[in-house]
């Protein structure tokens, strides 16, 4: 474990992330203190968040109930095994696509597919994410290709799988999607293994699947 006075450096460091608006920041404070845990990046941003509750949260990353907790734990570290912490619990995943114009790509996502912009970073922006329901698709500025060729054509490498519920969802979804223009690498159709989905293609040639039961 680091000893105390690199603990306080890492709470006064978060204290400044979130003063500066530094959005990755807002998922970490979510999920290690409960009274975030409702609010979305922007209202955690938003939210009255002081030194002690960046303490709180270095302390809890390391498994302590509290700062008082964390600075008792370094103390007796010398005497005391530390109990191990329960077993980690993976609370999400975002899929991360990689574009040439992050403008252009939320444009694509929010008046195509129906997501909205959580929040861009960077000035001009290279990073941003864009959500729907429970859907959640990073975007990141690069600027030369990724791929080489037609090979992810010719292989299908899905950047991101989006999947629904129910088999009237995802014809309900194709329809939309057909409704607003949206180009289709392949359209709806059945699979042996008893799903329904089709595949997406954005303005930089990422692959995002949408797939739901057959029945």
């Amino acid at each position: 474990m680091p000893n105390l006075e690199n603990l306080k450096k890492q709470a006064k460091q978060y204290l400044r992330w979130h003063r500066e608006r530094y959005h990755p920041v807002a998922a970490e404070i979510r999920a290690a203190l409960p009274r975030f845990r409702h609010l979305d990046d922007h209202q955690v941003l938003e939210a009255a968040f002081k030194l002690s509750d960046a303490q709180e949260l270095v302390a809890r990353r390391l498994g302590f109930s509290g700062w008082q907790a964390l600075k008792t734990g370094t103390a007796a570290m010398g005497t005391q095994v530390k109990q191990p912490i329960g077993t980690p619990v993976l609370s999400g995943t975002e899929a991360v696509l990689y574009v040439a114009d992050i403008h252009a790509s939320c444009a694509f996502f929010t008046s195509k597919l129906g997501f909205a912009i959580d929040f861009l970073y960077g000035d001009p922006p290279y990073y941003g994410l864009v959500v729907r329901d429970r859907a959640r698709l990073c975007l990141r500025y690069v600027g030369e290709p990724v791929f080489m060729g037609d090979v992810r054509e010719r292989q299908q490498l899905l950047s991101a799988s989006i999947t629904v519920d129910t088999a009237a969802e995802i014809k309900q979804l194709f329809l939309e999607f057909q409704q607003a223009g949206v180009g289709f690498f392949r359209e709806l159709r059945s699979e042996p293994w008893h799903a329904r989905n089709f595949i997406v293609r954005d303005p930089d040639g990422n692959l995002i699947l949408f797939a739901g039961p057959a029945d």
